[in-house]
């Protein structure tokens, strides 16, 4: 049962190949009573979205049928199911895209982004935020402010990634960081760093538009990796010390094995980018000469208030990332450009109840 349930079809961005996405008429879902039903004014594409666009799949995650990408999302609140107590209609909020059980080991510890089943949006059998109303359980609904845009709102998801390795690692005050490569994901990390208190910001690659991007976020130092040795840079920075934490956004087998190499005795590398192949030569005498720290990083847990709280300060800019605006039915042009043009674009937004 829910209150208010509006119209009954709604639109829809659907893949049905590799590189060919249709706009489609689908029913409203039908919210359960511990659910919320949410417009989508805004999705972000990542890199994720781009992968199976591309490719249609990545590792174990196959796209077999039809499918709605995106997860990356904010917007209001529609409906709500008749135990919902949280949210009203016309709640601006952010969406938390992965529900998990709440009852296995994983999530009674915490990690519930370890969780197996854990129903994610657009991450096959599952479809994603490139639709007009999504449902969601409440407790993955976050409240937004005013103060906050929906674009904002919607890359709350990639600087969560950024937050979780500023948890893992450790990160303080005062910490030296290296982050490699300045996707979206690697730009929500530079933010992430600044928020926790990094006192040394390194951010390196290929691209002048994403470093120029990163001195924005709050990088002290950038490195083109086309004109300098990154770790030669890096401990030039760092008085020929290395960086206390080194995080491989990029999935770049070259970007992993320099961003071990940043470190300082003692230091720690999370590994968040996830290459194209499954194996990638490291130097293990280093890592055991130095005490090396490796943390694997996978999605996120337990960051979205904190997200919301730090974005909504205003310690950084995050629309600023926001470069494109496509209404959904320019999603297929929307996901070639962020594919074709990376020296040029930044974040691009989908919006699928029209563009504001």
């Amino acid at each position: 049962m829910s209150t208010n349930q509006p119209t009954q079809t709604m639109k829809a961005a659907i893949m049905h190949s590799t590189r060919e996405i249709r706009i489609e008429e689908l029913p409203v879902p039908q919210i359960g009573p511990d659910e919320v039903l949410i417009k989508v004014i805004a999705v972000g594409i990542c890199g994720s979205d781009l992968h199976y666009y591309s490719h249609g799949r990545i590792g174990k995650y196959v796209v077999d049928k039809p499918f709605i990408l995106g997860h990356e999302c904010a917007g209001d609140v529609a409906a709500v199911g008749a135990d919902v107590r949280r949210f009203a209609v016309g709640d601006r909020v952010a969406v938390e895209p992965g529900v998990t059980c709440g009852r296995c080991a994983a999530c009674k510890e915490g990690r519930y982004n370890l969780c197996p089943d854990v129903e994610f949006l657009a991450t096959p059998p599952f479809d994603g935020a490139f639709v007009q109303y999504i449902k969601i359980r409440e407790d993955f609904v976050f409240p937004i402010p005013d103060s906050l845009s929906y674009e904002e709102a919607a890359l709350v998801e990639p600087f969560s990634v950024g937050i979780h390795a500023a948890v893992r690692t450790k990160l303080q005050p005062g910490s030296t960081v290296a982050i490699m490569g300045m996707g979206p994901v690697g730009l929500m990390a530079v933010a992430a760093a600044k928020a926790y208190g990094a006192s040394t910001i390194i951010a390196t690659d290929l691209e002048p538009l994403r470093l120029e991007a990163a001195r924005q976020m709050g990088a002290t130092h950038i490195i083109n990796v086309r004109e300098q040795d990154p770790n030669e840079a890096i401990r030039t920075f760092t008085n020929g010390r290395g960086v206390d934490a080194a995080w491989e956004t990029a999935g770049s087998p070259k970007a992993l094995q320099s961003a071990l190499g940043s470190l300082r005795r003692g230091g720690k590398l999370a590994v968040v980018g996830l290459p194209a192949q499954d194996e990638t030569p490291l130097n293990v005498p280093l890592i055991a000469d130095n005490e090396v720290d490796i943390y694997g990083i996978f999605r996120y847990a337990n960051t979205y208030p904190k997200g919301i709280e730090f974005l909504a300060s205003g310690i950084v800019d995050a629309s600023r990332l926001v470069t494109d605006k496509f209404a959904l039915e320019q999603t297929q042009e929307a996901m070639e450009r962020a594919l074709n043009q990376k020296s040029e674009c930044l974040k691009i937004v989908v919006y699928p109840n029209g563009l504001i």
